[in-house]
């Protein structure tokens, strides 16, 4: 489990990728100090586990499946990435409870400056969308954010000027994708209802002409 608070900002070293899935060498140094082989680590939002750890940084085999449903499938080497070892039970928590199990990727719409706080408008999938509240919490390339607003296809979020410094929101440009994870406790939530009938089961989407138009996809 993770919190959302971002130690510090890597960068890829090396991708070798296979029919099986591929291997990353990451640069890094705060998130070293007690790293061992077989420790949980977020990478921008996906729970990896470390296979080899240097002096400068650490390697991980990244799955088939995580290349496809995630970012990682399709960054190039030099991308920086956000890092969280997983976190302790005796620390402060902040941020918010984090699986490192990404839900999908976003995709940044708008980007303007307000103040000293970044404006983001991220385009998430339906299945995101359904979880999001208004002042509740999200994950964003690992990163927890409050949502400020919610639309049926997009959230509204403000960086403040210390997240812009030390996680890749700073950099983060129109058209960027963005790993996504909903808020856990909501996602338990509609399970018990639906599993007591209180909540009907949720239907798998009907794809029409409507249903890809509002996606942007025709």
């Amino acid at each position: 489990m993770f919190s959302g608070i971002v130690e510090e900002m890597g960068a890829i070293q090396t991708i070798n990728k296979g029919l099986a899935g591929a291997k990353f060498t990451i640069l890094a140094s705060l998130v070293l100090d007690d790293l061992k082989v077989g420790d949980s680590i977020s990478v921008s939002g996906a729970c990896l586990t470390a296979s080899h750890v240097g002096d400068m940084g650490f390697s991980v085999d990244v799955s088939t499946e995580t290349l496809n449903c995630t970012t990682l499938g399709t960054i190039p080497v030099g991308t920086p990435v956000n890092l969280e070892r997983a976190m302790k039970l005796n620390a402060r928590m902040g941020g918010h409870l984090v699986t490192g199990h990404v839900d999908g990727i976003g995709i940044l719409r708008a980007r303007e400056q307000d103040g000293n706080a970044i404006q983001l408008t991220v385009e998430a999938p339906e299945e995101i969308i359904r979880y999001c509240v208004p002042k509740g919490s999200i994950t964003v390339d690992g990163i927890s954010l409050t949502i400020n607003a919610v639309s049926e296809r997009s959230i509204a979020l403000a960086i403040i000027p210390h997240t812009a410094k030390v996680t890749t929101m700073g950099l983060k440009q129109i058209g960027d994708p963005v790993n996504l994870e909903s808020d856990l406790i909501g996602k338990y939530v509609e399970r018990l209802l639906q599993a007591s009938g209180t909540l009907a089961p949720k239907l798998a989407p009907v794809i029409d002409r409507d249903y890809l138009q509002k996606r942007g996809l025709l």
